[in-house]
């Protein structure tokens, strides 16, 4: 399989990594990420990596039980910490080279995010993991990923979740809710469609930056993306 793309920004879904769980990280689910990463590290492609942290704790959820919304959001960074350290952990266990960048400076444990050092990094063959978001309150990883794809050059933002795609509702509560092959960027943020939030997709349109959202429990979806085949829903390109 020949790959399309040959660098790309993998936004992972922090809620996903807990697998059948109600909290935390699902090590098969962790270790399966992994592997897929590795076979599309094998064919050449160059990956920089954004994931969530709504498996330990999100910011928004916080200020809405009367937190301080900017020190809950800062607590959501740091769970992104920990899913990227993990994540890092299972990547060596495959043998691929792996480095964490983090918007926090936490030098313990993590590289502060410089973004010629992330570039150094691509170059050299080693998957760059990026954590603490955008290192500000306010906005959320879907952002970051959006900033990052842009800052790496990546041909496309791959948001990887827990659905095939975008529908037109929830497919969980609403079984004949409509799944779209493609989108415009307009019609994403014009019908409220919660694929992303407004700022991401906002900052992709500006930059013609496409943006494909797949499930990435699916064994094989990764590479299957990554050579061009039809998985998901592509937003712009």
């Amino acid at each position: 399989m020949e790959p399309k793309y040959r660098r790309i920004l993998l936004k992972l879904s922090g809620e996903a990594l807990m697998g059948e769980a109600g909290y935390g990280i699902s090590p098969e689910v962790m270790f399966k990420i992994a592997r897929e990463i590795a076979e599309v590290h094998a064919l050449g492609v160059s990956m920089g990596i954004v994931i969530g942290g709504g498996n330990i704790f999100r910011g928004i959820s916080g200020a809405a039980k009367g937190m301080d919304r900017a020190r809950a959001d800062y607590m959501g960074m740091l769970a992104t910490l920990i899913n990227a350290l993990a994540l890092q952990d299972a990547l060596e266990l495959e043998k691929v080279p792996s480095r964490v960048l983090s918007a926090l400076e936490v030098r313990a444990v993590a590289e502060p995010y410089i973004r010629g050092r992330a570039l150094r990094h691509l170059e050299k063959g080693r998957v760059v993991i990026f954590a603490c978001g955008t290192g500000n309150p306010f906005f959320t990883t879907d952002t970051a990923a959006a900033l990052r794809a842009l800052e790496i050059k990546a041909e496309v933002l791959f948001k990887a979740t827990k659905v095939d795609g975008v529908y037109s509702d929830d497919p969980i509560k609403n079984p004949a809710a409509q799944k779209y092959n493609s989108l415009s960027y307009d019609e994403v943020l014009s019908r409220g469609l919660k694929v992303m939030d407004a700022t991401a997709i906002s900052l992709a349109r500006e930059y013609g930056l496409p943006v494909l959202v797949f499930d990435m429990l699916k064994s094989g979806n990764i590479k299957r993306a990554v050579c061009g085949e039809n998985v998901g829903t592509l937003i712009g390109g």
